[in-house]
């Protein structure tokens, strides 16, 4: 059993080095989510202040969701924000977005996340690993339904 836990530790070392750059990734998705529905003003207030929180609980789940996973695989999950930012694709909030610039920075995030995600699905089946690249193909097709409402809103 130690054998095959060993051999299985090696051979998925790439599978877990790309879910720990989507577990960053959904950290800071995360907090920059937080940050635009605290942050958010004008005429759409009330809208994208409900869409921003309702997305930040999806990402929640998914962010979670990765970490469990890289730990059921024999991986640790980055878990400070320092880490997250130096492993992260996504940048952080400024503070200083307006409304569109919110939207459409959360639509270039979710695109480049379901690009990482995807190439982090294609990793896990090549070592093998159709549990975690159904789990990541999911969160494509969630991201996907997300960028796809974000850019109706924003014309």
């Amino acid at each position: 059993m130690a054998t095959q836990a060993a051999s299985r530790s090696k051979a998925n070392t790439k599978t877990r080095e790309e879910l720990n750059k989507q577990v960053a990734s959904l950290g800071v998705l995360y907090m920059k989510l937080h940050s635009f529905h605290w942050n958010v003003t004008g005429p759409n207030f009330y809208t994208l202040h409900v869409k921003f929180e309702e997305l930040y609980n999806a990402v929640t789940l998914m962010f979670d969701e990765t970490a469990e996973r890289l730990i059921a695989i024999g991986g640790k999950p980055v878990s400070t924000m320092k880490g997250m930012l130096a492993e992260s694709s996504i940048k952080e909030a400024t503070e200083k977005e307006d409304a569109e610039t919110m939207v459409r920075s959360l639509i270039d995030d979710f695109e480049l996340l379901a690009s990482d995600l995807k190439k982090a699905a294609e990793t896990a089946d090549g070592e093998e690993d159709p549990a975690t690249a159904d789990i990541l193909t999911g969160m494509v097709e969630q991201l996907d339904k997300h960028r796809w409402m974000l850019e109706k809103f924003n014309g």
